[in-house]
């Protein structure tokens, strides 16, 4: 009884189980999809580390990705090691990689704040706010699907939090976790910490590994990026947020606003808050302005190549730690204990982010449980149609631009249907802006099945004399003479 007692007591005032229902809550407030948009390339990686025999071809699309980081082996090897559903296992890590998020938040709002009821705030808006884009960048807060940065972005918070709090080696640590599940951003953490390293005096944080934070500013200058051409070029002027001539005017507000508050934050010395609280705001400002005057630079025609970069994607740390800071002087300032304030904020605020993720999946659930294999969009139906009644070394062709049709709401075709398939025009267009080297392959597969949906029996020939092609997903009627052994109102799977 008294064991019993004592772990009650315990849950009372550990933070792990407000966390856990928090992060219950933002995963329905979010919603959750498999397989879309950038998790089309990480899914397949995923899937071909729990089962090698899937991915037979075309796997250079989404391996070139892959094997700069742990990040597929530690997802695809624990579907592997727990013989559990991979699409399951995939959802599992999705809602842990909020919940870390938000624990990560909760222990840096501790070096910030002296009230619990600013950490609450600040965890809460964070939450609340994953949905929220990142200017110039294409990324969200925390994307509602697993990939990468869904386990780096914490980790990164994790060794910003040690290292405020004086624990700079497990903030070492904690940057080549980051390092270990997307190198890109752990470059950005560890600039971010060689900032604060400048400026706190270094018997204060034990400054044995400062240095090496230091030396860590050096690791983008590392890398050659030589000039692109052709189909490579191509891919790379496609994603327009590379390009400062490609923005809007609410890009730069994206950038100018959340500098000019930082600002505020540091100047203003606001009631309850730490030392943490004035350095974390102020140093984020030159870290800011290093990274967009290092973006129009880029912008010169002859460091073009360079591009590839991303220097904007610095801006995704800025953002989350500001949503953080801005939460708890809400907390501070206008909430408190006030239960109706709360519910006034974030209910209003919960409900337009469920109406923003609707906007942009309007043709698929909500939350797309695992296990359910049809949520309404045809194209998913498709995709677990094929899953489940075609061989694993199926080789598929479909329209390159199937991404970008009305109704598809971006689910990757080799993420949901576990079968390779040519390259197609949206998704693996990113992985040659990066990767130049499939730029010849990816424009001759996306040449050999553009206007697959109108191909007549001269165009298949020609396909399947480039390719080994044996089965086709195309739009409503099926090509006649065709076997479709599956059809719904909009697509058809057809064999060759």
């Amino acid at each position: 009884m008294s064991s019993f007692r004592t772990l009650v007591s315990w849950l009372a005032r550990s933070p792990l189980p407000r966390l856990g229902a928090i992060t219950g809550l933002a995963v329905l407030v979010h919603g959750y999809h498999l397989g879309v948009d950038d998790a089309a390339i990480y899914v397949p990686a995923i899937k071909r580390v729990a089962d090698p025999k899937l991915y037979p071809f075309g796997a250079e699309f989404f391996m070139s990705h892959a094997h700069l980081s742990f990040f597929a082996e530690l997802i695809g090897g624990s579907a592997r090691l727990s013989h559990l559903p991979v699409d399951l296992v995939i959802f599992a890590w999705h809602v842990m990689s909020v919940f870390l998020l938000l624990l990560a938040a909760w222990q840096l709002l501790g070096c910030c704040f002296e009230n619990n009821y600013a950490r609450w705030s600040g965890v809460a808006l964070l939450a609340a706010t994953l949905s929220v884009p990142v200017t110039g960048t294409g990324l969200a807060i925390m994307d509602p699907y697993l990939t990468a940065r869904s386990l780096s972005t914490p980790a990164t918070l994790f060794a910003v939090a040690c290292y405020l709090s004086k624990r700079p080696r497990w903030a070492l640590v904690w940057l080549a976790v980051t390092a270990a599940l997307h190198p890109q951003m752990a470059v950005y953490g560890a600039l971010f910490i060689g900032c604060l390293a400048w400026v706190v005096p270094p018997r204060a944080v034990h400054a044995v590994p400062a240095p090496a934070f230091r030396t860590m500013i050096l690791l983008p200058f590392a890398f050659d990026f030589s000039p692109v051409t052709g189909p490579a070029r191509e891919c790379l002027l496609s994603r327009t947020f590379f390009f400062v001539s490609a923005w809007a005017w609410y890009e730069w507000v994206g950038i100018f606003a959340p500098l000019a508050m930082l600002w505020w934050f540091s100047k203003a010395s606001p009631r309850h808050t730490l030392p943490a609280f004035r350095l974390v705001a102020g140093r984020l400002i030159p870290f800011g302005l290093a990274f967009t005057a290092a973006f129009l630079i880029l912008a010169i025609p002859a460091l073009e190549g360079y591009t590839r970069l991303q220097p904007m994607r610095s801006f995704h740390l800025l953002y989350v730690i500001f949503f953080i800071l801005l939460g708890g002087l809400i907390g501070e300032y206008a909430l408190r204990k006030n239960a109706w304030r709360w519910a006034a904020l974030f209910v209003p605020l919960a409900l337009g982010m469920v109406l923003l993720q609707r906007s942009v999946y309007p043709t698929s659930r909500h939350v797309e449980w695992p296990g359910a294999s049809n949520n309404g969009n045809t194209w998913m139906s498709a995709f677990f149609w094929i899953r489940q009644h075609t061989p694993k070394d199926a080789l598929f062709a479909t329209d390159p631009n199937y991404m970008a049709r009305p109704g598809e709401d971006a689910h990757g075709f080799r993420a949901i249907a576990e079968r390779s398939v040519l390259a197609d025009f949206v998704k693996d267009s990113g992985a040659v802006s990066l990767f130049p080297r499939l730029a010849v392959e990816w424009q001759n597969q996306v040449a050999a099945a553009r206007g697959l949906d109108r191909f007549e029996p001269a165009d298949f020939q020609r396909l399947l004399g480039r390719y080994p092609v044996t089965w086709i997903l195309t739009t409503q009627p099926g090509p006649p003479g065709l076997v479709c052994p599956y059809e719904n109102r909009e697509l058809a799977v057809c064999r060759l």
